[in-house]
């Protein structure tokens, strides 16, 4: 499954993608340049910061030289300016000096041997200005949860290959015991699809298209030529010397290894492929549209969707099993036994209808899902759970490397020798990134909702971190609500949990939720609303059950919503909407918003403020029937998440950090002394102190 991003691109969520393989072994490189990561960047001010590295291996020659190099362009080299930190293998530390303030800079590790300069990822980072507001953020320590975030894994039946969501691709030699990046020159590290053909191992990313390897991940080269959009990119199926490969604009064919590509779209119409099954002659891509089947190299395509209907023809993943084949969709697993004439559901045994991946081995099929992962010995007819030693329910991505079975999930890579009977942890060599969503303030209890780990709660302003997932089955956490001793929990696919024990203890609330991908919630008193992939949806009764309540709701992806007395506001990525009736009719306001897809609202006294993707913040001061554009000082266009102290206003946006405002949004002032990260997911006001959501960056205080 390659390209499942793109059907959920408007929902801002990491489904993530699969991988595959063709079954011709891979050549290994006699030598190579040093494998070398950067760390994080620290101690920042308006002209000197901390960062470093770790060489990893010296790929069978001495290293000589080592440090950091930086600029104010991408994939700074040795050539621009660099530190040099002795020699070796190992951890080493680097100071960057003679900066200017207020800049945003480039830095990656690089290792020299006798072949070469290995470079480790790229880490951007923005010096101090003396301008900015008072106060100094610090890192609190936490919260983390072992493991990477995966997005797909392959084998060739030697070497094991991850793809992960901000750390790039990952290798291990040895059954998953050790693993160690290989990003030498790839330029995207949010790896969206691994695909291995003989000694070619082609890589597709989120925003840089395609990657080509060919001494086993020691070196990438972009593989861009021809397409038009080089978005959702990746390798979605290899027939001979044909490769089809899909990105966020449609369907590309290359006879040459990828060197260049045509558009291979006649009959697909503006259909995104996520995955390719090929039988002799019969080629047949799954994809947002349902099934389409080639008997032409890709010349023509037709569609083969009967039996598939609404959700069931947004397609996840394939799989070929002698004659049949299975389609995992966002209604379940459906079965053809003939070619693709017809479809039918094979979901016996199975407790969720979103599927990621699916993996055959012999007699054994195997379903990744945002409810786990399940096997069946019987060609579909019944599915039996397999998830005894899961960390989390979201299994994105599963591959079966000779008697073992991978699964990448959202918290790392997990393996069994015995059919998924047991699972165990094997992220040796994984940085520890937990990315926290959403936070939420009660007495002196600070809840952060992460993106792998569930819920944490710490009572000491995050000096220690506690996770609280007893009954909380999916760890995918969107949002938080607390209504007195009430807290709930919107998941990514698992609906809405509910404690009432200040976290303790999690119980699943989704009687007539069928809307399971939560993005938001609002909560006043027993009256719950959820925003969700399907709507809205109301409790009345602290979640026991709900209704959908979209009439006037033009657009159902719901981002985020507000409670402002009497009336509703939702922001969805068609726009802004008002409900005075808990939610029995919405009407759309939108006049004077610079972008329809709204990402955060909050009301402090008269004024509502509404964040939006690319078009920056907005203020509404007669109840949201429309809005005025409030960016003076504000240097980034995206604002998803809103806080409010007193009479000062925060806005968090993505790459440029945090800005408060003391005039109610008139001007703002960025407030970032010694944040390392500039991409905000979430803001909260806990006591006094500001806390912020950082991505890869864990959770930060503002001391004043």
């Amino acid at each position: 499954m390659k390209n499942l991003y793109i059907y959920l691109a408007a929902l801002s969520i990491t489904l993530m993608l699969g991988c595959a393989k063709t079954n011709t072994p891979t050549d290994t490189p006699t030598s190579a340049v040093p494998v070398v990561t950067t760390s994080e960047v620290t101690a920042i001010t308006k002209t000197t910061a901390k960062s470093g590295g770790t060489v990893t291996s010296d790929a069978g020659s001495a290293v000589t030289v080592r440090g950091v190099c930086w600029s104010m362009s991408p994939d700074p080299t040795i050539t621009d300016s660099k530190s040099s930190d002795s020699s070796g293998t190992g951890i080493f530390t680097s100071t960057l000096s003679g900066l200017t303030e207020n800049t945003i800079y480039i830095v990656r590790a690089y290792a020299t041997n006798s072949v070469g300069t290995g470079y480790g990822n790229s880490v951007a980072f923005k010096t101090t200005t003396g301008s900015t507001a008072s106060g100094q953020w610090q890192k609190t320590n936490g919260p983390s949860a072992t493991g990477l975030d995966i997005t797909c894994v392959t084998s060739d039946g030697t070497n094991i290959f991850v793809g992960s969501y901000t750390g790039g691709i990952f290798l291990s030699t040895n059954n998953g015991g050790l693993w160690t990046a290989v990003n030498t020159g790839l330029t995207d590290l949010f790896v969206q699809g691994i695909t291995i053909n003989g000694s070619n191992i082609y890589a597709g990313t989120n925003n840089s298209g395609l990657f080509l390897s060919t001494n086993n991940g020691a070196l990438w080269t972009a593989i861009n030529t021809g397409f038009t959009n080089k978005s959702n990119a990746s390798v979605v199926g290899i027939s001979g010397v044909n490769i089809f490969a899909s990105t966020a604009d449609g369907l590309y064919l290359s006879t040459n290894n990828g060197s260049s590509w045509a558009k291979s779209n006649s009959g697909l119409g503006s259909s995104i492929v996520s995955s390719m099954v090929i039988s002799g002659s019969n080629i047949f891509a799954g994809t947002n549209a349902g099934v389409f089947l080639s008997t032409d190299n890709g010349s023509s395509w037709t569609a083969m969707n009967t039996g598939l209907s609404g959700q069931g023809k947004l397609i996840t993943s394939m799989a070929k099993n002698g004659s049949n084949i299975f389609i995992g969709t966002f209604a379940g697993v459906f079965l053809s036994t003939d070619n693709g004439s017809n479809w039918a559901s094979a979901n016996t045994g199975t407790t969720s209808n979103l599927d990621y991946s699916l993996a055959i081995s012999g007699s054994n099929i195997f379903l990744g899902t945002v409810d786990g992962a399940f096997l069946s010995t019987d060609n579909g007819s019944q599915w039996v759970p397999i998830n005894t030693g899961f960390a989390t329910t979201t299994i994105r991505s599963i591959t079966v490397s000779g008697p073992t079975v991978f699964a990448g999930t959202s918290g790392g890579i997990f393996s069994s020798s015995n059919n998924g009977t047991l699972w165990s942890a094997s992220n040796s060599g994984f940085p520890v990134i937990t990315n926290t969503l959403t936070l939420a303030s009660s007495g002196t209890k600070l809840f952060a909702g992460t993106n792998d780990g569930g819920v944490f709660v710490t009572t000491d302003n995050g000096n220690v971190w506690t996770a609280m997932n007893s009954g909380l089955t999916n760890k995918l956490v969107y949002a938080l609500a607390i209504s007195g001793s009430n807290i709930f929990a919107g998941t990514g696919g698992g609906g809405v949990f509910l404690s009432t024990n200040n976290g303790d203890t999690w119980t699943a609330v989704n009687s007539g939720l069928t809307g399971l991908q939560v993005f938001a919630l609002a909560v006043s008193g027993n009256t719950v609303f959820a925003g969700t992939q399907a709507g809205v949806f109301y409790s009345s009764n602290k979640g026991s059950s709900w209704s959908a309540v979209n009439t006037g709701l033009t657009s159902t992806t719901v981002k985020a919503l507000a409670i402002n007395g009497t009336t509703i506001l939702a922001g969805t990525n068609g726009g802004l909407f008002i409900s005075t009736n808990n939610g029995s009719n919405w009407v759309s306001s939108n006049t004077g918003l610079q972008s329809t897809d709204v990402r955060s609202i909050v009301v402090s006294d008269t004024n509502i403020f509404a964040g939006t993707h690319n078009g920056g913040a907005h203020k509404s001061t007669n109840s949201g029937s429309s809005w005025a554009l409030i960016n003076s000082g504000l240097t980034s266009n995206f604002v998803y998440s809103y806080a409010v102290n007193g009479s000062t206003i925060y806005a968090g946006s993505w790459l440029a950090g945090v800005f408060s405002s003391a005039d109610n949004g008139s001007t703002w002032t960025a407030v970032n002394n010694g944040l390392t990260k500039l991409n905000v997911y979430t803001l909260v006001v806990h006591g006094t102190i500001l806390f912020a959501g950082i991505q890869d960056g864990g959770v930060w205080r503002l001391s004043e």
